[in-house]
């Protein structure tokens, strides 16, 4: 009989900065529950105060969108095979074991709802936007995006998936 194992978020890579980024206010509420609570620490907000936060969040969020642009350009450029799909996804799954199951050993790259944005709009970006919205897994071979699990899940049914896997130098056979 087999056994689960339990879930452990460091499984998963997380950003140098510990996860999303927040803005120092947040972080004052996460740290000190008696502000939230309406503690005496309380304090009314200094005016031009809430656009300062809004500012550096809105900064946190760009350096965030451009680390993931940059990581998600240099995955594609630099392997034969790529899978992207959402943090714990199923079908990301069932698609990189279909494709270990061919020989390939594809670079798998998982990332968060605070990433999924800066993702899409790159991998549109690279597949040059004339196939629609990119749909998650995506699947990229040889720099060029392959498809979604159904497409290639059609490719392994008709035998065009090896052929393609070996174009792209995934395969060796």
């Amino acid at each position: 009989m087999q056994q689960a194992i339990p879930y452990e978020p460091s499984l998963f890579p997380v950003r140098a900065g510990g996860g999303p980024p927040r803005s120092r206010r947040r972080r004052a509420l996460l740290l000190n529950p008696s502000v939230v609570a309406g503690g005496e620490q309380q304090r009314p907000a200094r005016r031009g105060e809430d656009a300062e936060e809004e500012e550096e969040e809105e900064a946190e969020q760009e350096e965030l969108a451009a680390g993931v642009r940059e990581s998600t350009r240099r995955a594609v450029a630099e392997s034969a095979v790529v899978v992207f799909g959402k943090r714990g996804c199923c079908m990301s799954h069932v698609v990189n074991r279909l494709l270990q199951g061919h020989g390939a050993n594809p670079a798998v790259r998982e990332f968060g709802d605070e990433e999924e944005a800066a993702v899409v709009g790159e991998l549109e970006t690279i597949s040059g936007g004339g196939r629609g919205v990119v749909q998650f897994p995506a699947v990229f071979v040889g720099g060029k995006l392959f498809g979604g699990l159904d497409r290639v899940m059609t490719a392994h049914i008709t035998g065009e998936l090896v052929p393609a896997l070996k174009d792209a130098g995934a395969l060796w056979l």
